[in-house]
């Protein structure tokens, strides 16, 4: 599993490591099942501290991405992933609300804003496309 980790970015650590695994989940590059490395390894992996890559997993599982077993370890959940729902909806027009605003702030029309997200979304779910 490749994971880029930019120290110098404003974005927290974990973030980064919790959106890159849900790309990857989105991607198929991870299936419901595949295995993840242990807190422990990921982070000798990665050069960053445990408690850094413990608690992307543990936002990670509870939005139901991924399970932890203590004997299995850390699995994406087998089930799938939660399907949308009004929680998961406000939670969505939260994030968007502030980036929506700011674009169109800086002269974005809706059009523009919307083709761009929809090119987002295919690079993020299509296979073979890069991040």
């Amino acid at each position: 599993m490749l994971i880029n980790i930019d120290l110098q970015s404003n974005e927290p650590i974990y973030e980064q490591l919790k959106n890159q695994i849900m790309i990857q989940i989105a991607r198929k590059d991870l299936k419901p099942g595949d295995g993840l490395p242990s807190v422990r390894r990921f982070a000798a992996d990665l050069g960053i501290n445990l408690h850094t890559v413990n608690k992307a997993y543990q936002q990670l599982k509870q939005e139901g991405f991924i399970l932890i077993h203590r004997q299995k370890g850390v699995v994406v959940n087998p089930e799938g992933i939660p399907s949308v729902d009004g929680e998961y909806e406000e939670k969505l027009a939260q994030s968007l609300r502030p980036l929506i605003a700011e674009s169109a702030c800086r002269g974005m029309t809706e059009g523009e804003f919307t083709s761009f997200c929809r090119q987002l979304f295919k690079q993020l779910t299509d296979e073979g496309d890069e991040y």
